[in-house]
């Protein structure tokens, strides 16, 4: 069954389920990958990565624990969506340096910043 989603009023699916635990990770696809990234960035907790090749998404849960893939089915084909995303549940973090600016990046959600 094909179920199609208006990503941006999903408020309870990937998201919520990522940042209240009942998911370690997720999967979100869209036309080119960046919009959903974005949106999903907007979510306190989330750290989205868009990626159109494997190198990307692995160094992207290596150093900043990413917890969400985002692609483009416009850009890439389902092969390289499959290495993607292998590449991508495979690696895992690898603290030390890399823990201290998960933790800045969390410094910053909680931040209001005004322009």
């Amino acid at each position: 069954m094909l179920v199609v989603l208006n990503w941006l009023s999903d408020k309870s699916g990937t998201y919520a389920a990522v940042v209240q635990g009942q998911a370690d990770a997720g999967i979100l696809i869209c036309g080119t990958g960046v919009g959903i990234s974005i949106a999903a960035n907007k979510v306190k907790g989330i750290r989205a990565v868009v990626c159109s090749e494997p190198y990307t998404a692995q160094l992207s849960k290596q150093h900043n624990n990413t917890n969400i893939l985002a692609f483009g089915s416009r850009v890439i084909g389902s092969e390289l969506a499959k290495m993607i995303v292998k590449c991508w549940l495979e690696a895992e973090f690898e603290g030390g340096r890399h823990g201290k600016r998960v933790e800045m990046i969390g410094e910053i959600e909680d931040e209001k910043f005004l322009c």
